[in-house]
């Protein structure tokens, strides 16, 4: 990438402030801003950082006002956050590689559309259908029957179980297993665990994006969903038979378990853990840590705990708990004042 601070802004719509000829080859965080990097400013806490940054320009909204020299080129722009979010998009675009690398091995069955890339070791199974702009990089895996949308990202690593779908526009990081068998045992008359075949699927609709190493088991029967829209961060586990409704969010180190069914809009804080069969209903909220073992039946619910309560009232309970001690010892000194009268009275 290399631009000048003037066409940056012709992309982004912004007005350039300053010396619009300054060439951009890379990206920086404005606490760290070198010549020919670019930066931005969106959160006013950092606005320290500006009057001090070596950047050679600097992304701000149209209504930042500076309180001193700035030898940065100001691009000026309505949203600074969302203006990275498109350029970042413009460089990701420019560095989509394309074709196919020596040592994969595409199935003679498998079909794989226009302008795809297969990396180095990765093998497309029998059956397997690619859609246009697949992106397959090094060491990955597709399995036996899998189909794959148009312009999905599956990046080193992955391994994708038979018969299991994803749809367009996909992002799937390094090292994520998708249609790995659900945990399911039966015991026996020895008191032994036997292994109950899944023989569903997983289904991801367009527009999902999971982190590395995310673990999505297959369903016993029918199929595991996850809805369009949504995202799940590294190191979460979803369950056979779950269902995630579109655009739900969920940080990293969740669990949820089997035939658990996530609503839509949902927003949920690492290490969130969710029981089998819960149900929780669209727009619910959960903070970090927080445990639910049933059914969330109000929308908009926010709730915090394990297990789980209204975050408000968890969070006026909690002042109380760590009252606990001091009140116990009033109680002890209470109790033998008590004592003391009542052996005064005999």
């Amino acid at each position: 990438m290399e631009y000048s601070a003037k066409e940056i802004a012709d992309m982004l719509g912004g007005k350039v402030e300053g010396d619009g000829s300054v060439m951009i080859s890379k990206f920086a965080r404005i606490e760290y801003g070198e010549q020919g990097a670019i930066s931005f400013l969106a959160n006013p806490k950092y606005e320290q950082y500006i009057y001090t940054s070596k950047a050679s320009a600097v992304i701000v909204n149209n209504n930042f006002e500076p309180h001193g020299k700035i030898s940065a080129t100001l691009i000026r722009v309505p949203d600074a956050y969302k203006s990275v979010a498109d350029l970042l998009h413009i460089y990701a675009v420019k560095q989509i590689p394309k074709g196919r690398e020596m040592r994969s091995r595409i199935h003679r069955t498998a079909k794989v559309g226009k302008g795809c890339y297969i990396g180095g070791f990765a093998y497309i199974d029998k059956n397997a259908i690619l859609g246009d702009n697949v992106q397959v990089h090094p060491l990955c895996y597709v399995g036996k029957n899998v189909k794959i949308g148009d312009n999905t990202i599956l990046y080193p690593g992955v391994k994708i179980y038979y018969d299991c779908e994803i749809g367009k526009n996909c992002i799937i990081h390094s090292n994520t297993v998708i249609g790995a068998d659900g945990f399911g045992f039966a015991p026996n008359n020895n008191g032994e665990f036997e292994k109950i075949e899944q023989i569903g699927n997983v289904v991801i609709e367009d527009n999902v994006e999971l982190g590395a190493l995310v673990t999505i088991d297959r369903a016993i029967a029918g199929s595991t969903i996850i809805r369009q829209g949504v995202k799940l961060d590294d190191h979460n586990h979803i369950a056979h038979n779950v269902e995630i409704g579109k655009n739900t969010v969920i940080a990293a180190q969740g669990g949820i378990a089997g035939s658990a069914k996530i609503g839509e809009n949902c927003m949920f804080g690492g290490q969130v853990g969710i029981g089998p069969h819960s149900n929780i209903a669209n727009h619910t909220k959960m903070q970090a840590k927080t445990g639910i073992a049933g059914t969330i039946k109000d929308e908009g619910a926010v709730l915090m705990g394990a297990p789980a309560m209204d975050a408000h009232k968890y969070q006026r309970l909690y002042v109380r708990f760590k009252q606990l001690d001091e009140m116990a010892k009033k109680i002890e000194q209470l109790e033998k004042q008590l004592e003391e009268l009542k052996n005064t009275n005999k």
